[in-house]
């Protein structure tokens, strides 16, 4: 039994609700994923030559965050987590470990990167908008193209975790 709670999503409810909701579940999906890991298995590449690792993947998705909803969204001058020389503007980083990296801080700075993502939202309507490549990009897409990005990647953790321990599902 897990430690995390993921609740399902309203089956009726309304768009933001809905939303919100899928995109927490996936949230949670990724923090079962790495539930009961320590830093040396959560380090552990899936298959060689790729370093993919759930430790770069949350570090990852800490970059992520931060790049849709404080400097997309928000207009925030945010600087990349883990390669503050990296262009913003550039591809989201966070898959390379350095030395010393432990799941446990790339945990705490994601939830940090969520807490900040959830502010920036709470009192924005759906049909606000950042600035992305130039456009405007309202809140909708972007946390349609998070329920995207999460569940993407939420399939590349299920492969790395049956590989690590043999855990399945979740």
């Amino acid at each position: 039994m897990s430690a995390i709670d993921r609740p399902m999503p309203p089956l009726n409810a309304d768009e933001r609700t809905t939303l919100e909701s899928w995109l927490d579940f996936h949230r949670a999906t990724l923090a079962m994923k790495c539930e009961g890991l320590d830093d040396e298995q959560a380090a552990v590449a899936s298959v060689p030559p790729s370093g993919f690792t759930l430790t770069g993947l949350v570090q990852h998705m800490a970059e992520v965050e931060r790049n849709w909803f404080r400097r997309v969204f928000a207009g925030e001058q945010a600087p990349p987590i883990y390669d503050p020389q990296a262009d913003p503007d550039g591809p989201d980083g966070g898959f390379d470990l350095a030395e010393g990296a432990t799941l446990s801080e790339a945990l705490a700075i994601w939830h940090g990167e969520i807490a900040r993502a959830r502010e920036n939202c709470a009192e924005r309507a759906l049909a606000d908008t950042g600035r992305f490549m130039e456009q405007d990009v309202n809140l909708r897409w972007i946390y349609v193209h998070m329920i995207e990005e999460y569940a993407r990647h939420n399939g590349h953790a299920d492969l790395v975790r049956e590989r690590i321990d043999g855990a399945t599902g979740v």
